[in-house]
C-alpha cells in the first residue's frame, strides 16, 4: 500500500544486517546521529532520503532498513523511502528506542552534544518556568517572557523555522566539526 512500510523488530533486523542481506538507514539529523547511532547505520536525514540510492548499483536487489528514534518520522517518510528504488524497505518497529530496548547495542559519543530539538525544548521550558517564577516572586510583568516564549513556539511551529534553534546552533559546542564523531571513538552501549 502507497505510503506505508512494512515493519521489522529490531531482533529481526539485527539478524538481517548480520548476515549482510540488509542496509540500514538512519533518518534523524546528523546532530542526533553522531550522539548516538546503530553501528553501520549509515546516516540519511529525511530531507536527503531521496539521495540513499545515488550511484549505487545495488539499490534494485539491496534490502532496506529505515529508522528514527521513535517510529514517528519514518511512518511520516514513507512516500519518500518507498521512491528511493530499494527491492524491499522496511521500518524499524519502534526505530531506535526499540533495538536499545530489545538489548541491542548502540554507538553512544556522550562527548556530542544532545540534538539540538531537545536543547530548544529545555532552553524554552526554563525561559517558562523562570518568567512565571519571576512574574511570583518579583514583578507580575515578568509574565511576558512566558508569553514571548509560548508566541515564539507558535510561530515556529507554524513557519517552521527556529529562531531560538538557529541561536543555539551558533554555540561552540553546537558547530559543526565539534561534534566530536570523526575525533572520537563512540563507547559502545547495550540497552
Amino acid at each position: 500500500m502507497p505510503g506505508t512500510l512494512r515493519e521489522i523488530d529490531a531482533i529481526t533486523a539485527k539478524s538481517w544486517l548480520d548476515q549482510g542481506k540488509a542496509r540500514l538507514f538512519d533518518i534523524r539529523e546528523a546532530d542526533e546521529f553522531h550522539r548516538e547511532h546503530i553501528a553501520g547505520a549509515h546516516l540519511a536525514p529525511r530531507a536527503e532520503i531521496s539521495q540513499t540510492n545515488a550511484g549505487s548499483d545495488s539499490a534494485e536487489t539491496t534490502i532496506a532498513i529505515f529508522h528514527c528514534n521513535s517510529g514517528q518520522r519514518t511512518r511520516e517518510a514513507a512516500s519518500e523511502i518507498q521512491s528511493c528504488g530499494y527491492l524491499e524497505a522496511y521500518a524499524l518497529e519502534g526505530g531506535l528506542a526499540a533495538w536499545k530496548t530489545a538489548g541491542l547495542a548502540t554507538e553512544l559519543n556522550r562527548k556530542a552534544p544532545i540534538s539540538l530539538q531537545r536543547q530548544v525544548q529545555i532552553t524554552a521550558g526554563s525561559m517558562v518556568v523562570i518568567g512565571i517564577l519571576l512574574a511570583w516572586l518579583v514583578a507580575p510583568w515578568f509574565a511576558l517572557l512566558s508569553a514571548f516564549v509560548g508566541a515564539g513556539l507558535i510561530f515556529a511551529g507554524v513557519s517552521n523555522t527556529c529562531a531560538l534553534a538557529r541561536i543555539l546552533a551558533l554555540l561552540p559546542y553546537n558547530r559543526r566539526g565539534n561534534t566530536g564523531a570523526a575525533k572520537l571513538s563512540p563507547k559502545t552501549v547495550t540497552g
